[in-house]
């Protein structure tokens, strides 16, 4: 590739073994290491430090003193070879940091296309984030954490290690998760976390139908005011609900959880449930 393919300023560190596409912008005092990726159209305006063995999509954002690819936080770590896997469209802001992934953790971690980490976000080894996130400031993610499509989490959160949060959902400022959160829902707090009902202002941004929100509350409904245990639950939602990709995926999400799902609710369910 012609070197006049790419901006790099004359400040900038980056390995001659590291791969840039066409395009590609690094501003002043950035790091690119030997064995990271950079492709076409994404930018590095300054003090950016990418590292380890980091690939990065296309049309990316690192605002200075973003911190990409380090090793995990994981005192069993000892300098395996991990990944990192970006991909297209995502903006990083200050100061957000990202590890990689551990031998004991699938060994990557891995984050999809058109996210947005506010100032300060963490996303620790091995979890894999979605498509069209957002992580507002100071957000936070323990080690295999999985965040689905769509997820927005608000100011300071904190979710633990290995725990899901299903797609849709909303995550209040300074909770504290600790079990799996439910598809589609909101969710605040810290002692402990609570569901407010539905996220059925997001929902309704992103074009689901009233009918659609409706069969969503009622699964809901069954699920945390019945009298059902879990299994009884999915077994009256499968009578009772037409099938759709809604019902289906919030069924396995059920049934694959391992921390279990949080589930208790706020006083102002009714109200909020859309």
């Amino acid at each position: 590739m012609d070197e006049r393919d790419l901006n790099i300023h004359e400040t900038a560190t980056v390995h001659p073994k590291a791969r840039l596409d066409t395009g590609v912008h690094v501003g002043p005092f950035c790091y690119i290491g030997e064995r990271v990726a950079v492709h076409k159209g994404t930018r590095l305006e300054a003090h950016v430090f990418i590292t380890g063995q980091t690939e990065v999509g296309q049309d990316c954002v690192f605002s200075p003193f973003s911190s990409i690819g380090t090793a995990p936080q994981d005192v069993s770590y000892g300098e395996e070879e991990t990944i990192t896997v970006i991909g297209n469209r995502n903006i990083f802001r200050e100061f957000v940091t990202v590890n990689r992934g551990t031998i004991n953790g699938g060994g990557k971690t891995l984050i999809g296309d058109d996210n947005y980490f506010m100032a300060y976000a963490h996303v620790a080894h091995d979890c894999l984030v979605g498509n069209e996130t957002i992580f507002t400031n100071g957000a936070t993610l323990g080690g295999h954490v999985t965040i689905g499509n769509h997820v927005y989490i608000s100011a300071f959160s904190g979710i633990h290690q290995f725990c899901r949060v299903g797609r849709f959902a909303f995550i209040g400022g300074y909770s504290v998760i600790t079990q799996d959160v439910l598809p589609y829902c909101r969710v605040a707090g810290s002692r402990p976390a609570l569901i407010y009902g539905l996220n059925a202002v997001g929902l309704r941004r992103k074009g689901f139908s009233r009918e659609r929100i409706s069969d969503l509350k009622k699964m809901f409904k069954i699920i945390l005011y019945s009298d059902l245990n879990t299994s009884q639950a999915i077994e009256k939602i499968e009578e009772t609900i037409a099938p759709s990709e809604d019902r289906e995926g919030l069924i396995d999400f059920i049934k694959t959880s391992k921390r279990g799902i949080l589930k208790k609710t706020g006083e102002a369910w009714e109200a909020n449930s859309g």
